[in-house]
């Protein structure tokens, strides 16, 4: 089996460097834009991005031939991070996949481990596949609905703290992915409603054909950093909301069985810290707003307001008994899906399947064409997160974590809190924060099966470091990582820097206000 390996390795780092070298299957004269394999390599990527991936896919084997699986542990991760962080250029299932094959075939990670990393998973991987899907038949109630606030609401200030209360409220209650695909189909509709009005009527003025280009090429920018803005704002909104409730985050229902928590017990012991995260959280982004800070402070363009006003006039003066129907339709699946999910009455994505049963029955989709382009949208990244399980599986085999989780336990009292609390945020986010506070919690549980108070403390100190600093990258949040790889991103030009940067300072606030209340429980003085 050890020659076969051998055999693997060394092929397969004979092709990489060929590649890289425009040698494969092609003589070496001729150049990399010619060249038929890596003309169709990744498609039409960047010609500096393919040759990175190569010339990842050459070190790897290379490293693990002259020294450890962690260290090369390490790169592979990195690299990974790499992909993530330029999704613009190439989606990343596939360089990322490239390399997390690449992980199984070097031994760095067992086909096993995937397996159980990936059924480990199986709820988020359900949320992804059918309540997405569920949220895609329900687009005309949330565009009517979200199309009366942003119109309503004159104030950007008070539209912001719209989005981030809702965000926070609804994924408190549902699920930060569930909320997230619902403000990625608002936002996209009120994109495509401006993009698609013709260029006269974007700029009405009697001006040249040039100039009207200028000024509408303008009025998108600002648009589009208009609703990076609410975008980012509901983000962190989930982020806030999630880590409040037994039901916001998957992690935060691992937290809860195995410390025996109930939904009214897991919301007390967080309530001293996540009170506060919630007050300093909507101070920030009136902050943030008001002084501009990192991106924020874009106002709608008067232009595009007022083609938006006029799609919703047109879309209620269109109104008939049949569209009255559809929302009504729709409105009684959203009120199921909150109720089902509030009393977790199924796991996420078998209500969502539901969802798409009803709505399809009773709107009259039966065409199996129809019924797929809904999972259009959820198919990649749930592909993409099982490519992510690669990596966390590789993590867990090679022990890249282990120094630090040792490092951890050899601390006592308070000093131990803070040490899981910046240890779990940090490895959540370049991690994946489920696989984080899954290992966390077990080992302080195996570590002081005696000592209970330091144990809740501990419990919750995870919960918050693996929900709150965790935003600090895309990768560290579930929907942050699901908003980057969605085609949304590229149209409002949210890149993976720049979401790091506009979540800069809530990043910082929220940190520092679970750091101050971590082991101050005010409530317990109060009451």
């Amino acid at each position: 089996m050890e020659q076969i390996i051998r055999v693997v390795k060394f092929t397969l780092l004979r092709v990489a460097w060929k590649s890289y070298r425009n040698e494969v299957f092609l003589p070496q004269v001729i150049s990399i834009d010619d060249a038929v394999f890596l003309k169709h390599f990744m498609g039409n990527s960047p010609t500096w991005y393919k040759q990175l991936i190569l010339l990842f896919l050459v070190i790897n084997p290379v490293l693990l031939y002259f020294t450890e699986p962690t260290i090369v542990g390490w790169f592979i991760l990195l690299e990974f991070i790499i992909t993530l962080a330029l999704a613009l250029k190439c989606y990343p299932l596939l360089p990322g996949g490239l390399i997390a094959i690449e992980a199984v075939v070097l031994g760095l990670v067992t086909t096993e481990g995937v397996y159980h990393e990936v059924a480990s998973n199986l709820q988020v991987i359900l949320l992804l596949l059918f309540m997405v899907a569920g949220i895609h038949f329900m687009k005309d109630l949330l565009s009517w609905i979200f199309t009366k606030i942003l119109i309503g609401i004159r104030s950007k200030t008070l539209l912001s703290l719209a989005f981030c209360f809702l965000g926070a409220i609804l994924s408190a209650w549902l699920d930060a992915l569930t909320v997230t695909a619902v403000m990625i189909a608002v936002v996209f509709t009120f994109y495509n409603i401006y993009v698609s009005a013709d260029l006269k009527e974007r700029v009405p003025n009697q001006i040249n054909e040039e100039e009207r280009k200028l000024i509408a090429r303008a009025d998108l920018e600002e648009f589009d950093m208009f609703l990076r803005n609410l975008m980012m704002h509901g983000l962190v909104g989930t982020a806030i909301g999630g880590v409040c409730t037994l039901v916001g985050e998957p992690q935060n229902v691992i937290i809860a069985q195995k410390m025996g928590w109930s939904f009214k017990e897991f919301f007390l012991q967080m309530a001293h810290i996540t009170i506060p995260i919630a007050i300093f959280g909507v101070l920030t982004t009136v902050l943030v707003e008001k002084f501009k800070i990192a991106g924020y402070g874009a106002k709608m363009p008067d232009r595009v307001k007022a083609i938006l006003v006029h799609a919703a006039k047109v879309e209620e003066g269109e109104m008939n008994a049949s569209k009255r129907y559809l929302l009504w339709v729709q409105g009684i699946a959203g009120l199921w899906v909150i109720l089902a999910l509030a009393f977790h009455v199924a796991e996420v994505g078998l209500i969502g399947l539901s969802v798409i049963v009803f709505l399809a029955v009773f709107t009259g989709k039966n065409s199996e064409h129809v019924i797929g382009q809904s999972f259009q949208e959820a198919t990649p990244f749930a592909s993409l997160l099982i490519v992510f399980f690669v990596i966390v599986g590789m993590v867990q085999h090679t022990g890249l974590f282990e120094p630090i989780i040792e490092a951890a336990l050899a601390q006592e009292g308070t000093s131990q809190t803070y040490f899981f609390f910046f240890a779990s945020g940090l490895l959540s986010a370049i991690s994946d924060n489920v696989f984080v506070a899954s290992i966390y919690i077990q080992q302080a549980i195996d570590a002081m099966p005696t000592d209970r108070a330091q144990l809740e403390r501990i419990a919750v100190a995870i919960n918050v470091g693996t929900n709150i600093p965790s935003i600090a990258t895309p990768n560290g949040q579930a929907a942050f990582l699901f908003l980057l790889t969605n085609a949304l991103a590229a149209k409002i030009h949210l890149s993976y820097l720049r979401m790091m940067k506009m979540a800069l300072p809530y990043l910082i606030v929220l940190t520092a206000t679970a750091t101050l209340f971590l082991t101050f429980d005010w409530i317990e003085l109060l009451f």
